[in-house]
């Protein structure tokens, strides 16, 4: 159901430009990659390089000739590297910039994957483009680490370095997209092509970057898309802004805002789960159900890196887009039909009867440092060299949602996230009430219909079952449907993956509309604004922990039971 029956035209040119496609690499990372290319005897000098240059890089000023030879002297003071990579060299660090790290990480390796499985159209090309004054060489050496790139695709994984192109060029300088413009062009050669652009960009310069691949960028002969990467905006008034902004430039089925959690096996089995299924339907709803808890926990804290979330926090990170959506999902009524449109239509309509939340529903916290812990483990959030050392921001949130409708109305759901906690795990916990009339003397625990998004993507039901032997007594057993064990032999795509190929096929099901981000910054503006203007100082948890005992108290009341005598194993381990 990933494109609903959507193909692209596998013989018209596709070209997919990747804006803030570049690292920041130091004058000393630079040297180590050439003295380690030197030491494994990687290439002899002088270098020969056939086709690396394009007229438009800033190769072309220094070696005019299409194809040349490179003394070792002229390739580190031009620092110039091979286009021709080789497996020793995964390790080679690299000092990562802010706006190159999704690409270097994410953009490049699905490209690579979907490339691998045949699964791009047959005539395809990638262009980088950032302002870092580099060689595509250079580009895909760093990113080849995270490419999982086995010793068996060598070959194949040149056919795809061969395909990609680098351009450097300021983002507020027309003329350098226009140059852009004119290597795309080259490749197309006046037929028609459609061209696809990813937005790898810090908010700063958004706005620019956008006006000017609508004059001087668009496909004239095919469709041309825009791929968007949150932050979509800080609050409610810079996210319409920016939606209005955009609206100015393109319509609205050529915008595809991702949030990758959209992309994730088990938030996209929720419509199959719920829909395809009469056993749950007749359960899912406020008759039933005492509360819903959505949560997402990450086992490490900011190392190092906290300069940069310090501007957004965990709920702007984490909850106002993530788990939002997959409560929406959740939540939703009935679509008309798989139609992307009739789904985001049903997500709009609950996002519509969920109130702004307030600062009483809700649970704030900022990690510190265990002294009993090993490394990182014993550093605080204000520990971070990168992170104001008066600065409040959450590293931890609750915040409890009540939804006004039919279907759910008095059912909390919670939405939870935090770093530095006990564990990794992102799971839609479905609590059901109490058994009415129970006969047992209090010892059934609760059902629970368990969806674990990660680690080990699995669906499981807890229920009560006797224990067996000649007692009557009874234990918390689980209906399990572990993926690991199930579908041992199926490839698990990674949600990039997903999302990147609906772009190509013209699905936009799994990515944000418009006024869904409308709503979702409706819900948490309130909030977010009370916690800044009010500077709330949110409350310390031991990194390990579970978080705040607060919130726990706050789950307890509003009607969600955590036991703590069990545990789900994954089966296998």
């Amino acid at each position: 159901m990933s494109s609903e029956g959507a193909q692209f035209e596998g013989d018209v040119p596709h070209v997919f430009v990747i804006l803030g496609a570049s690292y920041k690499a130091t004058t000393e990372s630079l040297v180590a990659l050439i003295s380690t290319i030197a030491h494994n005897h990687f290439l002899s000098w002088p270098v020969d390089i056939p086709g690396v240059f394009d007229s438009f890089s800033p190769a072309s000023r220094l070696f005019p000739s299409k194809q040349g030879s490179l003394s070792k002297e002229q390739l580190l003071t031009s620092h110039l590297y091979p286009l021709y990579l080789s497996s020793p060299l995964a390790g080679i660090p690299g000092v990562p910039g802010s706006s190159g790290d999704l690409a270097r990480k994410k953009i490049y390796p699905t490209l690579w994957w979907l490339f691998r499985d045949k699964l791009l159209p047959r005539q395809i090309a990638f262009y980088g483009f950032a302002r870092t004054a580099m060689y595509i060489g250079e580009l895909m050496l760093h990113c080849k680490p995270y490419m999982k790139v086995k010793p068996t695709e060598e070959r194949q994984f040149m056919e795809f370095v061969k395909l990609n192109r680098y351009i450097a060029g300021m983002y507020d300088t027309r003329r350098d997209f226009e140059i852009l413009n004119q290597a795309i062009n080259g490749r197309e050669g006046g037929h028609k092509a459609h061209r696809i652009f990813y937005l790898a960009l810090p908010p700063s310069v958004f706005e620019q970057v956008t006006v000017h691949i609508r004059d001087s960028c668009m496909g004239e002969k095919g469709w041309t898309r825009i791929i968007i990467e949150k932050p979509f905006g800080h609050d409610a008034d810079s996210s319409k802004k920016l939606s209005k902004h955009l609206a100015l430039l393109f319509k609205e089925e050529q915008i595809y805002r991702i949030d990758h959690y959209l992309g994730k096996e088990m938030v996209q089995n929720l419509m199959t789960l719920r829909f395809g299924n009469r056993i749950f339907s007749p359960a899912w709803n406020r008759e039933c159900v005492a509360s819903v808890l959505i949560s997402f926990k990450e086992p490490f804290g900011t190392e190092g890196r906290g300069g940069y979330f310090d501007q957004f926090g965990i709920i702007r990170d984490v909850m106002q887009n993530h788990l939002l959506q997959i409560l929406s999902l959740v939540a939703m009524e009935k679509p008309a039909s798989v139609n992307p449109d009739d789904i985001r239509n049903e997500k709009v309509k609950v996002l519509r009867c969920i109130a702004p939340i307030v600062l009483e529903d809700s649970v704030l916290g900022q990690y510190i440092g265990d002294v009993n812990g090993e490394g990182d483990a014993k550093l605080g959030y204000l520990d971070d060299p990168t992170v104001p050392k008066d600065s409040t921001t959450p590293t931890f949130a609750l915040s409890v949602l009540n939804i006004s409708s039919e279907r759910w109305d008095g059912v909390p759901f919670i939405l939870r996230c935090g770093k530095a906690l006990n564990e990794r795990k992102a799971e839609i916990r479905i609590q059901y009430k109490d058994v009415p009339g129970d006969i047992f003397n209090g010892q059934p625990k609760r059902n629970e219909l368990v969806i674990r998004v990660q680690p080990g993507e699995a669906v499981y039901v807890k229920l009560m079952t006797k224990t067996p032997g000649m007692t009557f007594d009874m234990e918390e057993t689980e209906l399990d449907l572990t993926y690991g064990s199930r579908y041992k032999d199926v490839k698990m795509p990674d949600a990039y993956e997903r999302l990147l190929l609906d772009v190509f096929c013209g699905s936009q099901m799994h990515f944000v509309r418009s006024d869904e981000l409308s709503e979702a910054w409706r819900i948490f503006t309130p909030l977010l604004h009370q916690i800044e203007a009010d500077k709330v100082k949110p409350i310390p948890y031991v990194y390990g922990s579970r978080g705040p005992k607060e919130a726990d108290e706050l789950c307890s009341k509003n009607d969600f039971k955590y036991y703590g005598s069990y545990k789900w194993v994954e089966p296998g381990k």
